[in-house]
This record gives structure tokens, C-alpha cells and sequence, in this order.
């Protein structure tokens, strides 16, 4: 078993003040591979105190100096890729294939992209051109950084890089549930030769140094990725420190599939709810047909979601593997139980274990036809590779039941109609909407509406949110 109890703090791996032992799962067996330990209070406060010492001299740096770093990271990374694969494989149940084109690749695009955009960053602007006005981009100081297991590496990437890139110090708590892969970052960022202090990792969970990292006064901002009630959580134990909060969270993002959408719409839409098991905030989880095809994209959709294999995440090959947890586990199959207890018709999958595949928390990919927007399965963020068809009749009537949600992170729609695409696109609140499978491209900003959270990661957008605003009069 891999002995993880260590905690990276100014600059060298440091023994928790006090052992607190929590072993690491792989979902594909359901066996212990790692054991780490739950930081303490104590832990919290020396990270916090070398953070802020090191940002002294790091927000000092030339942006050069700091392209520099990065590029060496990038190096690293590259050289450690696979490793870095492996880890997520067995931490939190990802296809070994796709924790390489999908998982391990988005951290390497991640930092790719970031270094570019930090090179085109100006961080001294004039206001206009007769003002004598100058603006300021400063960094915004020790930043307290909380990911999730779901996407492992590309939310440390989109935390960790921009933070870096901008002059900011900063604590990251990746989940106690998979932190193998962030422990591995932890020791990039050593090998890449960064000052003491400016990177720290505390493990721990959300109740100990979750909350000690949202209400710690020396800490200048919270950037989270994870459900919308931690979110709640993490702002209400922010408030008293004023400090800059940056959530992303939840979702239940809608799929509007029209009568002229193309061919292979309704099976590219399985494929990407079921994808990472489910496991993605902006999957579109519920599908939208109008009525004229409804039966036959029934039919495609069940034929699909019989067709996806769900595996050991240790096999090479095009399967899903396990959901990530226990807790997670049963909390899906409830959810499909009421599905059934709603009175939705089960057209594919089911609570049962998928055939084959004795141990582990595996779950087979689940339709649900003849939902009404107003069941649970439909409202509430199951996180798990279970889709809910719902059929309506108009343009608007689609629009309606899409924005009839407390989320909005990512919505999706197919049709070969440019025009209507852009108008539906338009009225759809979300942060994100996704045109007949198009994806986003590097550099553009993500993030959510409403209880989907609020602010940007990715690009320029990601920059800024590090970034404090200063206005200097008399400059020139």
C-alpha cells in the first residue's frame, strides 16, 4: 500500500502534526491502495504562514520569470504523464485509456494554453489614451484552492496554474477521495524548482481543512469546484473574512434534440452523459426530444446505452468504469430506485450490477422515458451515468423546461438550423452552450449561472479572477 501521509509545505514533504489516517479506495475492487492522513488545524496554519510569507518576494516576480517556472512545470508534466494517468485510474475509477486521451491530456492543455495566455497578459493598462489614469493588475494574495475527484488534474490545473501565473501563493486541498494524482502534481511543482512556500498541498476533508482554509483570515480567496451544498457551505464560512470567493458547482444541463438535428445526435448525447461515468458537472442529463422523433430517439438511446461496457478501470479499451465511491454508489441507486417509484419508465440499465462484475461500484448506464421535468431524477444532479428523456413540442416549450432548474453550467442543443441554434443558444441560461457537439476551445472561459456557482476558469478569464484591480490617478 502507497504511503501518502505526508504533507507538502514550504517546500519539502512534512509530517502531519498529528496522524489522522484515512485509506484511499479504488473503486474498480473496492480494496485500500494508498493511506493519507487528515490535516489538522495546526497543518492549515503552517501552510497558510508559508504562503504568506512567500508571497512577499513571488508577487515580486517578472511575469518572465514566472513563464519561466511554468514552462519547466510543463516539462515535468510531460515527462510524468503517464503517471499521472495511472493515479487517476485507480483513484477515482477512470478507463485507463481515457485517463490518458481525456483526464492526464486536459492538465497538460491546461497548462499549454495558460502559459500562452499569461505571455499576451498585459498587467499595466493605460485607462484611455488623454486619461492620466493608470490601471493595475496585482495579484490577489494567498489563495485557498479546493478541487474535486471528479476531474482531478484539470481542476488543479485550472486553480493552480492561473494562481501561479498571476504572483499568488496558495493552499490546495484536493479531495481526501482521490488525492493521489494531486500529491504527484505536488511533486512537479518541486521538481520544476518553485520557491518555498508558494505551493502548498494539506489533505483533508471538507469539515476539517475545508473549513479552516474558507475561514482562515490570512487567506485572500477561495476558488472551489464541487457540489452546490459545500459551495453554500465554503461562502457562508468565507463571509466573515470578506474574502473573494470562486465557485463551480453543480448542474443538470439540458440536451434540446430537434426534428432536423443531425443524423447521430441522440447516441453522440449518450455517450457524452455516460462518459466518465457520469461523473461531470455540465453532462446534459436530461434529453429533450421533440415529439416527431421521439419514439425513434427512444429507440436510438436505449440501443446506445446498451452498447456502452462498463469495466475494471485497469482494462485498456472503450468502456466506463466504476463511480467513484461508496457513498456515491448508493446515493445513484437510490436516485434510480425513485426514478422507478415516480412512476418513469426504466428503458435501459437499472439498479442492478451490470453482468459480470461481482465487486465494485459499477452502475450500468440507465434511461428513463416518460419523465416530467418536475420528478426528483430530473431536478436533482444524480452524478451518475443516468439520463432522463423528456419529450415537448415547441421551440419555446423546449426553452422553458431547460431553464426550469436551479443550475446552469452547461446546456446543449442540436439542430442543422444556423439560425435557430443561435436563438435558442441565446435564450438558454447557462455559462456554456454547446451547438451540435461542438466543443469549447482552449482559452474560453467556464463556469455557471445560478447555483452552477460564479466566476471563470480557463483563458484570460482565469487570470483575472487572481487578479485585484488597482486604479492610479496622476500616472503620467
Amino acid at each position: 500500500m502507497l504511503d501518502k501521509r505526508n504533507f507538502y509545505i514550504n517546500g519539502k514533504w512534512i509530517k502531519p502534526s498529528k496522524l489522522n489516517d484515512l485509506e484511499v479506495i479504488n473503486p474498480s475492487n473496492e480494496e485500500p491502495f494508498a493511506v493519507i492522513s487528515l490535516g489538522s488545524k495546526e497543518d492549515t496554519n503552517i501552510a497558510v504562514k508559508a504562503a504568506k510569507n512567500a508571497f512577499v518576494s513571488w508577487k515580486e516576480k517578472s511575469k518572465e520569470e514566472r513563464i519561466k517556472l511554468l514552462e519547466k512545470l510543463l516539462k515535468v508534466y510531460k515527462k510524468k504523464f503517464n503517471v499521472i494517468a495511472d493515479a487517476m485510474s485507480l483513484e477515482m475509477g477512470a478507463p485507463i485509456d481515457y485517463a490518458i486521451s481525456t483526464h492526464a491530456s486536459s492538465g497538460q492543455s491546461h497548462l499549454e494554453d495558460f502559459i500562452l495566455r499569461l505571455k499576451n497578459f498585459n498587467f499595466e493598462k493605460n485607462f484611455e489614451s488623454k486619461s492620466n489614469n493608470q490601471i493595475s493588475y496585482e495579484p490577489i494574495g494567498v489563495c485557498g484552492l479546493i478541487t474535486p475527484w471528479n476531474w482531478p488534474i484539470n481542476q488543479i490545473a485550472l486553480k493552480v496554474i492561473p494562481a501561479l501565473a498571476t504572483g499568488c501563493t496558495m493552499i490546495l486541498k484536493p479531495s481526501e477521495i482521490a488525492p493521489i494524482s494531486a500529491m504527484i502534481f505536488a511533486e512537479m511543482i518541486d521538481e520544476a524548482g518553485f520557491p518555498d512556500g508558494v505551493f502548498n498541498l494539506v489533505n483533508g476533508d471538507g469539515n476539517g481543512v475545508g473549513t479552516d482554509i474558507s475561514s482562515h483570515p490570512d487567506i485572500d480567496m477561495i476558488s472551489f469546484t464541487g457540489s452546490t451544498r459545500a459551495g453554500k457551505l465554503i461562502s457562508k464560512n468565507a463571509s466573515d473574512t470578506v474574502k473573494r470567493v470562486c465557485l463551480e458547482l453543480g448542474g443538470k444541463g439540458g440536451n434540446i434534440v430537434f426534428a432536423d438535428s443531425y443524423p447521430n445526435a441522440v447516441r453522440d448525447g449518450i455517450r457524452n452523459v455516460m462518459s466518465n461515468s457520469g461523473q461531470s458537472c455540465d453532462a446534459p442529463t436530461r434529453m429533450l426530444v421533440e415529439k416527431s422523433i421521439y419514439e425513434r430517439a427512444v429507440k436510438e438511446a436505449v440501443e446506445e446505452a446498451n452498447n456502452i461496457k462498463v469495466d475494471l478501470a485497469s482494462k485498456k479499451g472503450d468502456h466506463i468504469g466504476p463511480v467513484v465511491s461508496k457513498v456515491q454508489y448508493e446515493k445513484i441507486i437510490n436516485l434510480i430506485k425513485n426514478g422507478i417509484n415516480e412512476g418513469a419508465t426504466l428503458a435501459a440499465g437499472g439498479p442492478d450490477l451490470p453482468e459480470g462484475l461481482s465487486k465494485g461500484y459499477f452502475i450500468k448506464p440507465t434511461i428513463f422515458t416518460d419523465v416530467t421535468n418536475d420528478m426528483q431524477i430530473a431536478k436533482k444532479e444524480i452524478f451518475g451515468p443516468v439520463l432522463s428523456i423528456i419529450p415537448f413540442e415547441t421551440e419555446k416549450e423546449a426553452i422553458t423546461i431547460t431553464n426550469d432548474t436551479e443550475y446552469g453550467l452547461g446546456n446543449y442543443l442540436q439542430t442543422e438550423d444556423k439560425e435557430k441554434a443561435k436563438r435558442v443558444a441565446k435564450e438558454l441560461r447557462s455559462g456554456i452552450v454547446y451547438i451540435n457537439g461542438k466543443a469549447a476551445d482552449s482559452g474560453t472561459p467556464f463556469g455557471g449561472y445560478r447555483q452552477s456557482g460564479n466566476g471563470r476558469e480557463g483563458g484570460t478569464w482565469g487570470l483575472e479572477e487572481y487578479l485585484e484591480v488597482k486604479t492610479i490617478t496622476g500616472w503620467k
